[in-house]
């Protein structure tokens, strides 16, 4: 059987590589039908166009090389910018301009963009001919001004440089004088208008990213935990992570970037991530919080109070909210709450069933390939797809899943921001920055690409939440003590002093931090840590670090060394844990798609530790 030519040769054939001074691409061929003639019966049938029979035409074919930069200086991807608009690649320009952080300033992008292609009377368009010249000049001027429009939408975050915000009164200036009562001139002023009545604003406000915009009601002393529902108490921390995962700049997720966080001169940078961070830790400490503050309460109360939990978690579960579900997780697997046997032994049987179902979500194997697979499902999708092997949990689900659907109300999504910063972190530790001859490695920018695409997505679904803040729990929340490491394991020795093996406890988990641990912790952290024999030096509470202390989750192990060993481990003596970590990573993502890269909970139980 002769088969036809399509399936004798592939539409698109790698070619290898093309070097030229300043730039390496990657070049393909692809064949591209150009034309579909008659062939010479249906000619003599008189039939044309649409009413070819099949077998009666002629298809003609051309050959299209196309070049994609895999490295290049600095100037040869500002150029390739204005060549990848010329060939509709809008993907490259989304690419560079989430990624250029990585090799460049916004002032060194800007300069090349306008200094150098951007002057349209001197114009780089040499001048072959008055009608070419004009042409080329309007090719120039309408690739520019999409650029710019593409720039300004996308990444309007690069031009905050509160007061005077140079690069955007450069560009302003630039658009004024050659694309005046352009579209781009209007974005530019009214994004200068935007950041200059926020930073007004902001000097009323102790944070950029002050959670708490709405106007607080005055109440009468705090209220109890017992006193708000379960599903409201997830509505709410859904509205809260929402917000704030909204808010994050994507590419300070950036490896080179957020790496640099522990530094004294960066202690301001990427302060969206820092808020997120801080919401996730006060999450889990409120957790750990409402269990051991009342020492009085009767075990059977406290096993309540856990229970109260494992049902808000399952409630966070169906609003899709990742980042507290982990929080809650984690906390009640942290080694305080984890200790408490005869506690854990009064919750009813199908809460700890319940439990272990949420718990799984997060279990390491396979890199987090679970929860990687359940946020690439339903990270835009209306609802979330929940199956329990527990009826009752089934039943309860359904109903409320059918209510939300009656009611036409669609759910976002708020991953673990773990997930992202991980991957990117691995990225920026795996693929170099530079290659042979000083090249910027764009290859690596599009990898990393791929998880800032992601993020992107999943800020965009989150506006399908409509929820609207509670002031009673918003305050109580705030309102709440939150306990250190020491204090939370000490009270918790307090409340069950003697452990008996012999009651019912959560299904032990391996500590979530070992492989990238090392990646997350800061050597003056290190060098800085006395562990106690009494008191472990990390007795994780799951939180995601703005405590020194607080270094990542060593999940439900009632022997608690294996946590100190991870926890004082230095990470600039030798280099081997770090290669290994990278090796085990590496080793993981090919087990599943590149595509693995854009998926959902973290790689450590803790997001980072950042200074306080």
């Amino acid at each position: 059987m002769r088969l036809p030519w399509k399936a004798k040769m592939s539409s698109i054939q790698d070619w290898g590589e093309e070097v030229e001074e300043g730039a390496v691409y990657h070049v393909t061929l692809k064949r591209v039908q150009i034309q579909q003639a008659a062939n010479k019966g249906a000619r003599w049938l008189g039939v044309e166009g649409d009413q070819l029979p099949p077998g009666h035409t002629v298809s003609q074919y051309e050959t299209c090389k196309i070049r994609t930069i895999k490295a290049g200086t600095l100037e040869k991807l500002v150029e390739n910018l204005l060549t990848a608009f010329g060939d509709n690649d809008f993907t490259y320009i989304s690419i560079f301009l989430s990624t250029y952080r990585g090799f460049a300033s916004t002032k060194e992008v800007l300069e090349l963009l306008l200094d150098r292609y951007g002057n349209l009377e001197t114009s780089s368009c040499e001048e072959v001919g008055s009608q070419n010249s004009s042409e080329s000049k309007t090719v120039l001027r309408n690739a520019i001004a999409s650029i710019l429009r593409a720039w300004l939408d996308q990444c309007s975050e690069d031009f905050r440089e509160p007061p005077s915000y140079p690069c955007l009164l450069k560009l302003l200036e630039y658009l004024q004088r050659s694309m005046p009562g352009s579209d781009p001139e209007r974005r530019a002023q009214n994004l200068l208008e935007q950041f200059q009545k926020q930073e007004i604003e902001n000097d009323r406000n102790t944070s950029p990213c002050n959670l708490y915009d709405e106007e607080e009601m005055e109440i009468s002393g705090p209220e109890e935990f017992s006193f708000f529902r379960e599903d409201l108490v997830a509505e709410q921390l859904t509205y809260m992570d929402a917000k704030l995962f909204k808010k994050v700049v994507p590419h300070h997720c950036l490896g080179c970037i957020w790496s640099r966080r522990d530094k004294k001169e960066n202690k301001h940078l990427a302060p969206t991530i820092r808020a997120t961070i801080s919401q996730f830790n006060a999450v889990t400490k409120c957790v750990v919080s409402t269990i051991l503050k009342s020492k009085e309460l009767k075990t059977q109360q406290r096993a309540k109070i856990i229970e109260k939990w494992i049902h808000i978690a399952h409630e966070c579960r169906i609003l899709k909210n990742f980042s507290s579900l982990r929080a809650i997780v984690s906390a009640l697997q942290s080694n305080s709450i984890y200790r408490l046997k005869k506690t854990w032994a009064a919750v009813p049987k199908d809460r700890m069933l319940m439990f272990e179902e949420l718990s799984d979500i997060f279990s390491d194997h396979d890199n987090y390939l679970t929860s990687r697979e359940l946020l690439m499902k339903e990270g835009t999708s209306k609802f979330a797809n929940l199956d329990s092997s527990v009826k009752e949990n089934q039943k309860r689900t359904q109903r409320r899943l059918q209510l939300q659907k009656d009611m036409g109300v669609m759910q976002g999504t708020v991953p673990y921001l773990g997930t992202f910063l991980t991957d990117l972190t691995m990225l920026d530790t795996a693929l170099q920055d530079y290659i042979e001859g000083g090249l910027i490695n764009f290859e690596k920018r599009r990898r990393e690409f791929e998880v800032i695409a992601q993020i992107k997505l999943l800020q965009s679904a989150c506006n399908s939440y409509c929820m609207t803040p509670d002031q009673k729990f918003i305050q109580w929340f705030r309102r709440q003590q939150l306990l250190s490491e020491e204090e939370s394991y000490s009270l918790s020795c307090e409340i069950e002093t003697a452990v008996d093996t012999s009651t019912t406890s959560p299904k032990p988990r391996k500590s979530m931090v070992k492989r990238l641990s090392l990646l997350f912790l800061g050597s003056e952290v290190i060098t800085n840590s006395t562990p106690t024999k009494e008191q472990p030096k990390s007795t994780p509470s799951g939180s995601s670090g703005e405590s020194m202390d607080s270094v990542s989750v060593s999940s439900c192990e009632s022997n608690h060394s294996e946590s100190e060993e991870v926890c004082v481990t230095p990470i600039d003596t030798p280099d081997e844990p770090q290669k290994k970590a990278l090796e085990q990573y590496e080793v993981n993502l090919s087990l599943s798609p590149p595509s693995c890269f854009l998926g959902g909970m973290g790689q450590t139980g803790s997001i980072s530790t950042l200074e306080p």
